[in-house]
């Protein structure tokens, strides 16, 4: 079970907290799927009525509604009816993402080896100040958890204790469901941990698990504490890729989304980010100052300072400085994009290259072709794109428009300065400019004309 029916009025956003973005998914995307991986059958997420999720929680995700803001206890009462009762529930906050896969399956493991009815997660923290304090009688049983986020009548011995409620629970559902009709609301709330006095005193056993890491508590509230839940997200999503062989040149400039897949040996430069279902191969080099957003990225590519969307890039080629791909974009093998070029939507030939200073879209460029500086295709003529066909071994002349629909054939040139708007048949030459003509004495006669 997933809580989510917080109206995080403190993001001041019209967009639901939970549905801000972390690291390519959304914050309440994190939870379920560390529920997913640790095995969970069934994921349920109670949300409020007036802030639907339903397109960020992922496909089968059960949701229950929450009809009025009645506390945490309230929110796991919505959620009877879909609670199956012959299996353990684990009880989340949506709003605190970095829960880890094993801790879950450690945690309900745990949970059934002891038969307890309930059990807590705790961590025990230097400065406990703020959260849920965990009492325990003389002989070390759980005994309640004390809030503090004020502290008035608390006695020293409580806001001495340093293990905390870290708010991830296991609990027998039919038991915690049966005792939480007996919490009687505060200011109109009822709090999940005071179940668990109710519990013992039913003659349940009420454990804990003790969690050795504290960014299992970094809940985001606001989005000073998105952008340090953030940072500590990106800490581990790096770590893994550096422990598996990625060099990050500067972690600190660098951003890359949960699902992002980067070979060994590959190096990842200052100042790039990796977003989306980018997958890079082994022995590229990314960046500096790149951004690759759902892109494949093959072996060896090597991308300098570009920015790269929903392309494929195949083994060898490369990209850049300052160039733009575009949707749709294929640079086939040792293929080359280079300096302030822009590619849409073509299929760019093995071996092919695009220097420099052009714009090449709706087009099929074939192998070993080589297009000169300032080439421009000619896409669009106000009513439907048009594609440019270019073969194989072409040798384009600097500053050549293509005008689509043409075909260049294999082995022909196209002189440069030309505008090409018919086909060029195959080791031809396309000229397609004005013939040059010299005005002899024209720089004296304009000198005259202006004393005159």
């Amino acid at each position: 079970m997933i809580l989510a029916a917080g109206r995080g009025t403190r993001m001041r956003s019209a967009r639901p907290k939970l549905a801000h973005d972390l690291c390519g998914r959304a914050l309440v995307a994190w939870p379920v799927a560390a529920a997913r991986e640790a095995g969970a059958e069934r994921v349920i997420a109670v949300v409020a009525a007036d802030t639907p999720l339903g397109d960020v929680l992922g496909e089968g995700v059960q949701t229950a509604v929450q009809a009025r803001p009645d506390g945490t206890g309230g929110a796991l009462r919505a959620a009877a009816g879909l609670i199956d009762r012959s299996a353990p529930l684990v009880s989340l906050y949506g709003d605190v993402p970095l829960v880890e896969p094993a801790l879950l399956r450690d945690l309900v493991a745990e949970h059934e080896r002891s038969g307890a009815a309930a059990t807590m997660v705790t961590i025990t923290v230097a400065d406990p100040t703020g959260y849920g304090r965990v009492v325990r009688d003389a002989t070390g049983a759980v005994e309640r958890v004390v809030e503090t986020k004020h502290t008035d009548g608390l006695s020293d011995a409580v806001l001495g204790i340093e293990e905390i409620n870290s708010g991830v629970f296991v609990f027998d559902p039919e038991i915690v469901l049966e005792q939480l009709e007996c919490v009687a609301p505060v200011d109109g709330e009822v709090f999940l941990p005071e179940v668990l006095p109710l519990i013992r005193a039913a003659g349940g056993t009420v454990a804990t698990f003790a969690a050795s890491d504290p960014a299992l508590l970094l809940g985001v509230n606001d989005r000073v504490q998105l952008a340090g839940v953030r940072a500590e997200a990106q800490r581990r999503i790096q770590e893994r890729h550096m422990l598996a062989g990625v060099t990050i040149v500067q972690p600190s400039s660098t951003s890359i989304d949960f699902g992002v897949e980067i070979g060994a040996d590959t190096v990842i430069e200052p100042c790039t980010q990796l977003l989306g279902d980018t997958r890079i191969g082994s022995r590229a080099t990314v960046g500096p100052h790149s951004t690759v957003i759902g892109s494949l990225l093959g072996d060896d590519v090597c991308v300098i300072q570009s920015h790269i969307v929903e392309c494929e890039l195949r083994a060898g080629a490369s990209v850049g400085p300052f160039a733009y791909l575009r949707p749709g974009a294929l640079l086939r093998e040792r293929a080359k994009a280079g300096t302030f070029v822009e590619i849409k939507n073509s299929d760019i030939g093995a071996g092919t290259k695009v220097p420099h200073l052009s714009y090449v879209g709706d087009a099929d460029v074939g192998d070993g072709t080589n297009l000169g500086a300032g080439t421009i295709t000619a896409n669009y003529d106000y009513v439907k794109k048009n594609r440019t066909t270019i073969g194989a071994r072409v040798k384009g002349g600097v500053h050549t428009s293509y005008i689509a629909p043409v075909v260049v054939s294999d082995d022909a040139w196209t002189a440069a300065g030309s505008v090409i708007n018919a086909d060029i048949p195959p080791g031809a030459l396309g000229v397609a400019r004005a013939r040059q003509r010299n005005v002899d004495g024209y720089a004296e006669r304009r000198e005259g004309r202006g004393d005159g």
